[in-house]
Formats: C-alpha cells, structure tokens, sequence
C-alpha cells in the first residue's frame, strides 16, 4: 500500500548497502531515488536488470555482461571494475569546474571593457579605449588564455564536494556578483590608468582632472597658459593621445592576464593551486604578451592600433593597477570558502557519516568500492 512505499521510500534514502534484492526491487529502489531528486546511476551485468538499468538516468553494464545489458545501458565499464566510475565522476566534475572557469574569465573580462566606456562617460574623459584595440584584446589576448583555461587540474577538494543539484545553473547568483565585481574593477582600473597619465606621470602634461574632463573645449591659447597643449587629447600624427591609451590599454590586458590566473580554481587560492599547475595558461599568457609587445613596439602596427611604446616607469604602472585584481579575488575565494563550509552555497563539501560499508557488488566481478570511494560518489550498494 502507499505506507509501505513510504516506508520503503524513506529506507532507500538513507540506506547504503541492501542485499538479497530481486530485480524488481531494484527497478523500485531506481524509481524511489528518482523521485526524491537524485540522479541515478545504476550498474549491472545480467537480463534482469535491463529494466532497472534504462529507468535509471545513466545506465552502467559491465563489459563482461549480456548484450542485453550493455544494450539497455548508457555506458559499458570495459574492465569491470567501480574505480573507473569514481575516476569518471572526477574528471566530468573537473570538465564542469574548467567550463565555470572558462566562462567566468570571458564575461568579468567582458563586463571590464563594458564597464571601462562606462566609467569615461560617467566621468567625462576622453575615450580610453578605441574600437580596434578593444577588437585586439576581444579576439586575439583573451583567445589565448581562455583556452588554456581547459587545461586545470581538478582542485585538492572536487570529491569531496556534494553531488551537485540538476537544478542548478553554470552561472548562479553569488557567481554573477563575482563577475561583476572583479569586471568592475577591470573597467575601473583601466579608466584610473589612463587619468593617473594625465595627472600624475612625470612623462605626462600634469595637468588638473577639471581640465581633463573640460578636454572638449580646450583652445590652444588657453592651454599654452596652463603649459600644456590640445594635442594631448587627439590621437593621429598630430596628436599624443596614443601614450595614455596605449597605458589603458596595457593595463587592461596585463589585468586580463592576472584574471586568468585568478580562474586557475574557482575557489582555491593562488597559494593552493599554484600558475605553474597549467603550463599550458603560462605559454597563453607568454603568448598573449608577446602578441601585445608586437603591437606596441613594430612601428606599422602601432599605427593600425594607434598605440605606443611604453617607459619603464609607465610599465610600473601598469603592473601596479593590474596586480590588484588578484587580491580582490582572492578576499572574493576566502569568502567563498567560508560560505560553501556553512553549506550557505551549492557545492558544499558532504556530510561526514560515521560508519562505512565495504560490500562485493554482485553486477561485476571482483569489483568492489571501499569507504574512501563510498563517501566520494554516494554509491548505494544493491
């Protein structure tokens, strides 16, 4: 009756090991899960369990099984042996984590630029950034390292994390305010770049922020008076526009390059998973560098891209502003940390349970899961 299928239902969910089952049963125990919202893997090896193997959401046959049963399945554990489930489940965790990531790099780095012809608007500077150069960031430096992105390894702790909901969105809530939060400071940092020339390099005109943002009805009479000239606001042959933009433009993308190094680990330190744990983002990064060391010191593409070459101490700068971004996601990691242990964000580590079951499964041979993997993955034995 419906108190039985209760009571069997709520056995199910906190039972680890059931024996002497019938195929029906495990047919049952499928549908029980499924029901309370768990994604269900089943394994098996014979004609009976077909049933149980196609209701579940991933099928598992052993390789030495039926036809029937690798027919009625989604995948085929070839060597029959449950290690390789847990070894899949880590690495299809790592694959979810380096797409957030990939992901996570491409749109704050799209929400700096955003937020860079925003924030001089806003304030009424000359425009930092021109469409080529925004062009060249967008499909040649930020290419490079979200690609390599694809290549981290899985952090210390990927198994120890609960499975996660399939409700539950690539982008969430608390990842959308962290985007936003380091690609406002992208858009920020590049604008504070390009101002910080104009008042305060010793290279530049040291002019006053009032005269900055009153650029458009600057004559060059009254210029001349305050010692400065209105070329310092146009960009072409004429104009020397180019050396503060060519500085916005180096901090944006040195910033992008710190950023990928943020999304080495979604919630792991720098400190914990260090750059050189993906070469391939180093050789990125290198390349990337070298792309925009091109642009800046070849003369006839400086001049596509109305750029040029930089000082040492304007350099300086650049890093300075850049680096920055890495503490703020860094205090943004800690945080998160500290949420996903009060379980207060998806993904929390699970529960510790204080017994553990080591049961011969009956679908392979000799395969058989210890604690260690139990705890992992959640396996129920049947």
């Amino acid at each position: 009756g419906e108190h039985v299928d209760d009571e069997q239902a709520e056995a199910v969910r906190h039972l680890k090991v059931l024996s002497r089952v019938e195929p029906s049963h495990k047919l049952s125990v499928v549908r029980y899960l499924r029901k309370q919202g768990e994604v269900v893997a089943m394994t098996g090896d014979g004609v009976n369990d077909a049933p149980a193997l196609k209701q579940a959401d991933i099928g598992i046959a052993m390789g030495s099984g039926t036809a029937v049963a690798r027919e009625a399945s989604d995948m085929v554990l070839v060597d029959d042996n449950f290690h390789t489930i847990v070894s899949a489940v880590r690495q299809g965790r790592a694959i979810f984590a380096n797409t957030k990531q990939f992901i996570r790099y491409l749109i704050s780095s799209n929400i700096g630029e955003v937020a860079c012809i925003f924030f001089s608007a806003m304030v009424g500077t000359p425009e930092a950034l021109i469409p080529a150069q925004l062009l060249w960031v967008n499909f040649v430096t930020d290419g490079l390292p979200a690609t390599a992105l694809s290549f981290n390894v899985p952090d210390s702790d990927v198994m120890r994390r609960k499975p996660r909901s399939r409700r539950e969105g690539i982008v969430d809530t608390w990842m959308a305010f962290r985007y936003a939060i380091v690609g406002l400071y992208v858009g920020l940092a590049v604008v504070l770049g390009f101002v910080w020339w104009y008042l305060y390099f010793e290279g530049g005109p040291k002019i006053t922020f009032k005269q900055l943002v009153s650029f458009e009805s600057c004559t060059e009479e009254a210029a001349k008076a305050a010692g400065y000239t209105c070329n310092i606001f146009k960009r072409g042959p004429d104009g020397l526009m180019q050396a503060p933009s060519t500085v916005a433009l180096s901090i944006l993308v040195t910033i992008e390059m710190f950023n990928a190094l943020n999304s080495l680990s979604e919630n792991e330190s720098l400190l914990t998973v260090p750059p050189w744990s993906n070469p391939w983002l180093l050789a990125a990064i290198a390349l990337s560098f070298v792309l925009h060391f091109a642009i800046l010191y070849v003369p006839w593409l400086a001049s596509i891209f109305s750029v040029a070459p930089l000082s040492f101490d304007e350099w300086l700068a650049v890093v300075w502003f850049s680096a920055f971004v890495i503490v703020i996601d860094e205090f943004v990691k800690f945080f998160s940390r500290r949420l996903l242990a009060r379980g207060l964000l998806e993904g929390g580590r699970r529960k510790q349970y204080g017994a553990r079951s080591i049961s011969r499964s009956p679908f392979g041979p000799g395969g058989f899961l210890t604690p260690q993997d139990d705890e992992l993955v959640n396996f129920k034995h049947v």
